[in-house]
């Protein structure tokens, strides 16, 4: 009975003619609309005995394509001849409205400025995933299970993995990821810089955020030693701040980096300014650096009797901040457009 009823419809679809923009108004409201003929035939479905509904309900699918299309063709050929008698699209009344162009985020501006100085150096630019396993995370750089050094790097878990903690699956905490997937698929000589966002467990202040952003960098080849780290960091502090900058490297420890040293830049205490950032010492923090262990060298299958190398690391947040004087981390991701408008010349 349902099959015969679709077979009637299809001809009254066929027949019902359609030469004006009221008799498509009827023709929608008597097949395409929600209480139309067609609709009607799919309550029937319920009726229809299970073995028999698949198939019949393929046929009523039919019909309503084939309903709908024949409207949207005829409405689309109305549209077509009323194009060229239509009214302007906008009310030319209307008072101009005015051009206001966006400006880039302090975040992009000083990325870009960190890729480009690193470019001219022979660096390329690498990327990887945010969501990552612990072994790209944690493990293949040095930090064993329950190591006291991941209590620095706190952060969100995605799905753990009970037979295996190696392939938990995380929020990154670092780009570091990105340089061990390098060396695994990569033999050296490597010199590429990762820039990302990455995640930690911290809570929000001015100071610190959940999710910031890195910058790392990463070079392997024979003979590198640490005069070239520093050498390599130096350059980018002069190009990235003042010529006449002065650093200093500080010792420091990294489960993935032997010897460490955290790199400062000196700022001096001259304005309220610089020693609310410096502490009161005139230095302040903007990288973490070291020759790469041969532990995770070896993690990743490059001979470490054969090639040694530096890895490096930077908060994109922290060069922000000191070249445009943002004081409070929070302004970078609350989208506020008077914080946003000031970089419209920069």
């Amino acid at each position: 009975m349902l099959t015969e009823r679709v077979k009637e419809i299809y001809q009254e679809i066929e027949q019902f003619e359609v030469a004006t923009k009221e008799q498509l108004e009827q023709y929608r409201q008597r097949f395409v609309g929600r209480k139309g003929a067609v609709e009607a035939l799919f309550e029937g479905l319920k009726d229809i005995p299970k073995e028999a509904r698949r198939a019949v309900g393929q046929e009523l699918n039919a019909l309503k394509n084939f309903a709908t299309d024949r409207f949207t063709a005829i409405q689309a050929e109305f549209e077509s001849n009323d194009g060229g008698n239509a009214g302007p699209a906008i009310d030319l009344t209307l008072p101009v409205a005015s051009n206001q162009l966006g400006s880039i985020h302090p975040l992009t501006l000083a990325r870009a400025k960190i890729i480009e100085i690193f470019e001219r150096m022979g660096f390329s630019v690498a990327d990887g995933p945010e969501i990552e396993s612990d072994w790209y995370n944690f493990t293949a750089l040095n930090f064993p299970e329950n190591h006291p050094a991941r209590e620095m790097q706190d952060t969100f878990f995605v799905a753990k993995n009970a037979e295996d903690p190696t392939q938990d699956m995380l929020l990154r905490t670092h780009t570091s990821n990105v340089q061990i997937r390098m060396m695994e698929r990569q033999k050296p000589p490597i010199r590429a810089i990762m820039p990302g966002r990455v995640y930690r467990n911290e809570a929000i202040s001015a100071r610190a955020h959940c999710f910031f952003h890195q910058v790392e960098g990463l070079y392997i080849d024979k003979n590198v030693s640490f005069k070239d780290l520093k050498d390599t960091l130096y350059h980018f502090s002069k190009e990235m701040f003042d010529k006449d900058v002065k650093i200093r490297l500080r010792p420091s420890f990294f489960p993935f980096t032997e010897p460490s040293a955290e790199i400062d830049i000196w700022l001096g205490t001259d304005t309220e300014e610089t020693y609310r950032l410096s502490k009161g010492t005139g230095w302040v923090e903007i990288a973490g650096s070291g020759m790469v262990d041969p532990n995770v060298l070896a993690n990743c299958g490059i001979d470490p009797e054969e090639y040694t190398g530096f890895a490096f690391g930077m908060g994109v947040e922290r060069i922000a901040q000191l070249r445009y004087g943002v004081r409070d981390l929070r302004l970078y991701s609350e989208n506020d457009v008077r914080f946003l408008r000031q970089f419209e010349g920069v």
